[in-house]
Order: C-alpha cells, then sequence, then structure tokens
C-alpha cells in the first residue's frame, strides 16, 4: 500500500493505518505546506523512541525504512511510500534504514 497515516491514538501508543486515496479525497486535492527537507540515511541507521516533530509527510524517494510500533509491530516503506505522520505525543515509534543502499526521504511539513 502507498499511501499510510501514523498516528497516535487514545492509548498512548503510535498506530499505522493504511489509505485509500478514495476514502481521502482531500489527498487528491491541492493543500499547503509549510516547507520540504530531504533527508539521507545510511543503512543500519536507528532512531530509538520519537514523535514525528510536526504534522509532515513522509515520503520515500529510494533506499527503504522501517517503523516500529509500542507492540512490536514493525512496518517496511520502500521508494514511493507515503506516510502522513502525526504522531506528536504518546511513545512515538522507531524508524531503522534497512538494506544495503541510503535512505532517501523527503519531509514536507503542513500546517497545523
Amino acid at each position: 500500500m502507498p499511501f499510510a497515516r501514523l498516528y497516535a491514538g487514545d492509548d498512548g501508543q503510535s498506530h499505522i493505518e493504511h489509505i485509500e486515496l478514495d476514502d481521502h479525497p482531500d489527498w487528491t486535492t491541492i493543500h499547503d505546506a509549510k516547507g520540504v527537507v530531504f533527508r539521507v540515511s545510511q543503512p543500519g541507521s536507528f532512531s530509538d523512541w520519537h514523535h514525528a516533530p510536526q504534522r509532515q509527510y513522509v515520503i520515500t524517494l529510494a533506499g527503504e525504512g522501517e517503523i516500529g510500533l509500542g507492540d512490536g509491530t514493525l512496518f517496511r516503506f520502500g521508494p514511493g511510500q507515503v506516510t502522513f505522520c502525526e504522531d506528536m505525543t504518546g511513545q512515538g515509534h522507531t524508524t531503522r534504514v534497512i538494506g544495503d543502499v541510503p535512505r532517501v526521504v523527503a519531509w514536507v511539513t503542513v500546517p497545523d
């Protein structure tokens, strides 16, 4: 599934839901963005428990990443994957670069 939403639930944990564009027509129209930043992370890079710093789309351009949730679930994201991150409270999630090539992402921040 190329679209996902990472959010904080009422239980204080981060969760991922897969998004179908037919169910979210707001994703198919132009909407505001505050900025964009590109990041390159090397294979094996690991970010321990953290929150999304702001509401943002994370678009994987190259390489592969893995998001870990508090319940032990792991989700892999490769090129073309779009994740809307808004888990700004609670335990947060982990992020790891997997594979043998750097992961390149674009972070597109959106207004609150």
